[in-house]
């Protein structure tokens, strides 16, 4: 494609939201928990809507949750009119899910050499600011990319015979943090090939956690745009107090 009309190629958000959040706890899914008043999954919403060059936004829940009541905030949350479709297309691992959802994407006629902005519904801190940063480094370069932030803390790593033994572990060694970066969401590339991707590392059974790392496998090299600290992810309880006073603050 050249670069004369790579830019006008339109974005689509896909929300696996298929897990279960077992290590935060709770009789719902931790991304349909109200978390500051509202359902978490629609902070994560709310922002993709009011971003201009957000075109449809893609849901995959599990098969047995798409009639969820709960569900009913995506629908609250397109005030302006965006394309938002919930599908079953939820699997066992987050891979599988995306996968899923990107084929039914394609078979709904969405272009194969459009953007797809693949998103964790438990990073409720992202903003519109956020997400157009992302698609105009992505789109300005017909590449894809990521948001990510470069590493602050010092890295340890724990020696493994205390890990596998259950034990306080010691700390073995120090890991450079020079050019290490903590991936974020949304990430962004274009549908085949993100599809593609997904498809050759469920074929070989690669362990892969995100988007990023099925493309890296392919030979290709995402870019690394620089995210923000409030768009960490609620994993644990106190994660979810911080994100809580934050989006609090949010609303005041």
């Amino acid at each position: 494609m050249g670069s004369g009309n790579h830019l006008n190629k339109k974005c689509h958000v896909l929300l696996p939201t298929a897990g279960t959040g077992s290590r935060l706890g709770g009789e719902l899914p931790k991304q349909f928990q109200r978390l500051a008043g509202r359902p978490m999954l629609s902070y994560a919403v709310e922002a993709f809507c009011n971003s201009p060059q957000i075109e449809s936004i893609w849901v995959g829940v599990s098969s047995g949750f798409v009639d969820n009541p709960i569900l009913q905030i995506i629908s609250e949350c397109s005030k302006n009119y965006k394309e938002i479709r919930v599908l079953p297309t939820g699997g066992p691992t987050r891979q599988e899910t995306v996968r899923n959802t990107l084929a039914t994407m394609r078979k709904a006629g969405i272009s194969e050499d459009d953007w797809v902005l693949v998103h964790d519904a438990a990073r409720p801190g992202i903003t519109p600011a956020l997400i157009d940063k992302l698609i105009s480094a992505v789109k300005e370069s017909n590449s894809g990319g990521i948001l990510a932030v470069p590493l602050a803390d010092t890295l340890k790593q724990a020696d493994l015979d205390s890990v596998i033994a259950g034990n306080i572990p010691h700390s073995e060694r120090t890991i450079p943090r020079d050019h290490l970066w903590q991936a974020q969401t949304p990430q962004m590339f274009g549908l085949k090939q993100l599809h593609d991707a997904f498809e050759s590392t469920i074929r070989l059974e690669a362990d892969v956690t995100d988007e990023a790392g099925a493309i890296e496998l392919s030979g290709k090299k995402p870019l690394l745009i620089e995210g923000a600290a409030r768009n960490f992810k609620v994993t644990y309880p106190a994660d979810w107090e911080l994100m809580q006073l934050l989006l609090s603050a949010d609303s005041k």
